[in-house]
């Protein structure tokens, strides 16, 4: 792995936009080079310390998906060298990390599958035994397996801002019939045939989040991150059980400090500035992106 980058600075290129972890950069009018940092957010706030390496396994686990998941959803990728559209200076921030990709009309709808019940869907089954208006069987359990995958949608919210779950009929309002259809039927195919692959591999993923965009003809395209322990719940199978909370790959070791971290001797507020990283925290968070990259593609 390279040197931890918090943020990207190319100069060759006008900078679009800063997410939560991607840097996103202007190429052309039909291009953008994201290049995905190692920053890490935890309860919507920015770590002031980088995960060495985690950019770069993002990015290898989603070109991994989409190269697995490509005959259901075309998606963003041009095909092209991201260290092509850069100086040969800025090459080192960019290689290993960063997809050149389609420029796309981005929908507001985060397409959200769970295949279990875990986190926030777990707490909303226990008082109303629905999960984002689906109603469910009764009897589960924290962690059990629903009897299908349910689609809960949200609302895409701005950086820093804690994205809205929302109905099903709420999509239809903001898209269209068809089209919030459409991201439904495909959002669950995709999820279905991802866990089939990951569970050879010995990983339930118990939940995801996906994000689309329209091309220049309206044709869907599945598009940023897809399947990382940033935007699924990794469970290592081995240490599953219904009825509590399995250890995972994603960045639930960061949380859990984070509930016991305190900023000038108060307990932290998960307001920013976030509190400072010990190394071993880094150390194991890093550790635990790199188990799951390294599962995946045995």
């Amino acid at each position: 792995m390279t040197n931890a980058l918090h943020t990207s600075s190319l100069t060759s290129l006008p900078l679009l936009a800063r997410g939560k972890v991607r840097d996103n950069y202007a190429v052309g009018e039909d291009r953008i080079l994201m290049v995905a940092s190692d920053r890490i957010s935890a309860f919507d706030v920015i770590m002031g310390e980088p995960i060495p390496g985690k950019g770069e396994l993002l990015t290898q686990m989603t070109l991994f998906w989409f190269d697995k998941l490509g005959h259901l959803c075309p998606n963003h990728l041009t095909g092209q060298a991201p260290e092509s559209v850069v100086t040969p200076a800025e090459v080192p921030q960019v290689k290993g990390r960063a997809m050149l990709v389609k420029r796309l009309k981005p929908i507001p709808v985060e397409a959200v599958v769970r295949g279990y019940l875990a986190g926030s869907g777990w707490a909303e089954y226990k008082t109303s035994q629905s999960v984002c208006g689906v109603q469910l069987p009764p009897g589960l359990q924290n962690a059990s397996k629903l009897p299908e995958p349910i689609y809960t949608p949200a609302a895409k919210a701005e950086v820093g801002e804690h994205d809205e779950n929302i109905t099903f009929e709420k999509t239809v309002q903001m898209i269209g019939l068809d089209l919030a259809t459409r991201i439904r039927d495909i959002s669950i195919a995709i999820y279905k045939a991802a866990s089939e692959i990951a569970l050879k591999k010995g990983i339930i993923i118990a939940d995801t989040k996906f994000e689309f965009g329209l091309d220049k003809d309206g044709s869907l395209v599945l598009m940023d991150e897809v399947l990382t322990p940033d935007s699924s719940r990794y469970w290592p199978v081995e240490g599953y059980k219904v009825g509590a909370n399995p250890p995972s790959y994603d960045k639930q070791f960061l949380r859990d400090w984070l509930e016991t971290a305190t900023v000038d001797g108060k307990p932290w507020g998960k307001t920013a500035p976030a509190p400072k990283l010990p190394q071993d925290v880094i150390e194991k968070t890093a550790a635990k992106y790199r188990e799951a990259l390294t599962r995946l593609t045995a």
